[in-house]
């Protein structure tokens, strides 16, 4: 982390790629990009052509840190190289966009309408792992089903402890408690949410600060107090399931917060396409996604 990266984030106009799609999300995620699974025959085939997805995207022209202002890596992605460089280290110095990396395991079964996260055996050693490549924060992701207090509680609590966690080893932490959309009680599960954030950030203290990313709310300007809040570097919104121009239309009308989306980035490239007509895609949807995050 550095004073550069820390201004970048906090002040930067553009938005956050989400790179992350991990093992279990990692075939939808290609075949979406038109590589079936009969293309590969194992796992590390499978991840030798996401990562040539993710090197492509990468790579692109129009992916820069003028519009992009960070991407979230997978531990895989992390540890692989773009151009015989690290991948955290070609995206900072090549691109101008800071690195950050995905950490958690998985989500665990639902209790009390929520799914905390999977337990994390060795995360101090990714943590350091991270660090000496240069990362600049992490990510990590929990899900709210539906407004159950003592879910959305357990799952904010869970978060934080992680959070200062990953604040000891130097990194700041993004907060991920996303809100189903398809939650029947999706605006009394954010109030829920949002208190419960604001109680645990009460208990915040030595000038440190976390990033949030929440889903985009049913409210417009419902999180407007944690954008303002001096210990939230910045706050940044999931795309949710959103096709992309749906979800760009209702971050525009939250005001400071800005996308951090996965699907909706991607969502019509194609491995099929050319280079010309790939970065044509991908700067289209560059331009309306940093569009949607300048409001």
């Amino acid at each position: 982390m550095n004073d550069e990266q820390v201004d970048k984030i906090a002040t930067g106009s553009g938005f956050i790629a989400a790179l992350d799609q991990s093992g279990g999300s990692t075939p939808k995620a290609l075949a979406l990009y038109g590589i079936g699974e009969d293309e590969y025959g194992n796992d590390d085939e499978m991840f030798d052509s996401v990562h040539e997805m993710r090197t492509r995207i990468i790579t692109s022209p129009s992916f820069h840190g003028d519009r992009v202002l960070g991407a979230i890596l997978f531990e895989d992605t992390m540890d692989r190289q773009i151009d015989d460089r690290d991948t955290p280290e070609y995206l900072w110095e090549v691109k101008g966009v800071v690195p950050f990396l995905k950490v958690d395991k998985g989500l665990a079964d639902e209790v009390d309408g929520a799914q905390q996260m999977k337990p994390m055996p060795g995360l101090d050693e990714l943590l350091d792992r991270a660090v000496a490549k240069g990362v600049f924060g992490t990510k990590m992701r929990s899900v709210i089903a539906s407004a159950d207090p003592k879910g959305i509680d357990a799952v904010v609590t869970q978060q934080f402890d992680v959070g200062n966690q990953i604040l000891a080893k130097g990194l700041v932490p993004i907060i991920e408690p996303e809100v189903d959309i398809h939650a029947a009680d999706k605006p009394e599960a954010e109030v829920l949410l949002r208190d419960a954030i604001v109680a645990r950030l009460d208990d915040f203290g030595n000038g440190r600060r976390v990033m949030l990313k929440l889903t985009i709310p049913s409210e417009d300007g419902f999180y407007s107090d944690l954008i303002a809040d001096p210990r939230v570097l910045r706050v940044v919104a999931l795309s949710g399931g959103y096709p992309r121009d749906e979800a760009n239309e209702r971050l525009a009308r939250n005001p400071g917060m800005i996308a951090s989306f996965s699907r909706a980035l991607t969502e019509g490239l194609t491995a099929q396409q050319s280079d010309d007509e790939f970065d044509a895609e991908l700067g289209e949807a560059i331009d309306s996604i940093a569009a949607a995050s300048k409001t």
